[in-house]
């Protein structure tokens, strides 16, 4: 077995294993109804893919393997798929279908095939492969941007490196931008999940972190990006939402601070071990 696939086989392993203890959570939170609130634990539910009585314990059974492919999906793509060209798009592409199927048989099972109940599950896994998508080809752009810069072929760092955030900027906008208003055409109108956990709990910390750890590995400390992602966030804040959201502008501000920083921290000390 070669390395690559031992590393493949390794990140799957893990992911699976994850995957089966996320199922335990889930089915401790549907014991408790809640995880916060006075609600009391009164044993664990485990959804069952809607198998008769008799053989409910199939149905869990089948629930824990659909998490533990997702989990290993989800491992397996820590690792690139290629180093560039077709082959990383039809790979990446692959394991996006991989994915929705696994989700999407999920949902349907447990939860109903209705077209609102595959939106709820599909749109945010496919917001959040766009937004990895998109974030790869900023640092792409980034890059080459880098390599200009050594050939001579561009300026040095401009004033609070604002040149260097512009490419990100775009990546910015979407996530605060349009993907609220995405999430709030499929999310429920009595309770908000998509806007009002998904987004500012998962989607804009990750997606803040990550593309600020880009760009300050790319360019270093760039202040300008923080400011803009919470910037950009207000307009969603109060034609989709209101008021009391306005903390959401934080949740994208600070990791988006906090990947910055230690993107260019990173970069600072590779500067300093090369010789």
């Amino acid at each position: 077995m070669t390395n690559t696939k031992k590393q493949w086989l390794v990140r799957a392993l893990v992911g699976a294993l994850a995957g089966v203890a996320a199922h335990v959570l889930l089915g401790y939170i549907l014991g408790s109804f809640s995880i916060l609130g006075p609600s009391h634990f009164r044993g664990f539910v485990f959804p069952y893919c809607g198998f008769p009585y008799e053989i409910e314990w199939l149905g869990i059974l089948l629930s824990f393997a659909f998490f533990a492919l997702f989990g290993a999906e989800v491992g397996i793509a820590s690792l690139p798929f290629a180093d560039s060209g077709r082959e990383l798009v039809a790979h990446s592409l692959l394991h996006y279908a991989v994915t929705a199927v696994t989700v999407g048989l999920w949902a349907g099972l447990n939860c109903g095939w209705s077209l609102y109940v595959m939106a709820e599950f599909l749109v945010p896994l496919t917001l959040v492969y766009l937004i990895v998508w998109l974030g790869r080809w900023v640092g792409w752009y980034a890059e080459v941007a880098a390599i200009r810069e050594k050939l001579g072929l561009a300026p040095g760092p401009s004033p609070l490196r604002w040149r260097e955030t512009l490419p990100y900027l775009v990546f910015a906008l979407l996530l605060c931008g349009l993907l609220p208003a995405v999430l709030r055409v499929f999310d429920a109108p009595d309770v908000p999940v998509l806007v009002g956990l998904l987004l500012p709990y998962l989607l804009l910390p990750v997606g803040g972190f990550m593309s600020g750890l880009s760009l300050g590995r790319r360019h270093g400390f760039c202040p300008l990006y923080p400011l803009a992602c919470g910037l950009f966030y207000l307009p969603a804040v109060f034609l989709l939402m209101n008021s009391s959201a306005l903390f959401h502008c934080f949740m994208v501000a600070v990791p988006a601070l906090a990947g910055n920083l230690a993107g260019a921290a990173r970069r600072n000390l590779k500067r300093r071990g090369t010789p």
